[in-house]
């Protein structure tokens, strides 16, 4: 999905959750192929996703980034900007990435009070999740 489709969308009366002064809101997310990345994260996170051929894209669950699957980029792999989503529950994302049959680079772990996880999706990028700490 692209900025302008969303401002041009029935809602666009008010203004998208992503247009916010500074805030990061789009993501080219590398990928080998757009569709298999766009099922993964669909999968993993729930994400409303577009798969079309030519450009796979996404809408996170706050609808405040949006972004696409690109072939152009190289994954980051460990190295580079690690981006983080907030999760309700870092062992039930992980149970559905190891479902995926990808990999938990990192396993839960305390920081403070949270818990905090990694895993790299299906093109090699790393991406983590984190979550309050229960209580």
């Amino acid at each position: 999905m692209s900025a302008r489709s969303v401002a041009n969308s029935p809602a666009a009366d008010a203004s998208p959750p992503m247009f916010r002064s500074a805030g990061i809101s789009y993501l080219h997310t590398p990928s080998d192929d757009p569709g298999q990345s766009a099922s993964f994260y669909q999968h993993v996170f729930g994400w409303t996703v577009r798969d079309d051929t030519d450009h796979a894209s996404f809408e996170d669950g706050t609808r405040h980034v949006i972004g696409a699957w690109v072939k152009d980029r190289s994954p980051s792999g460990d190295a580079g900007v690690l981006p983080y989503a907030y999760v309700e529950s870092v062992d039930r994302v992980l149970e559905r990435v190891s479902a995926r049959g990808r990999q938990v680079v990192r396993a839960p772990y305390a920081e403070g009070d949270l818990r905090v996880a990694t895993f790299r999706d299906p093109f090699g990028t790393v991406i983590g999740v984190w979550q309050r700490a229960s209580s």
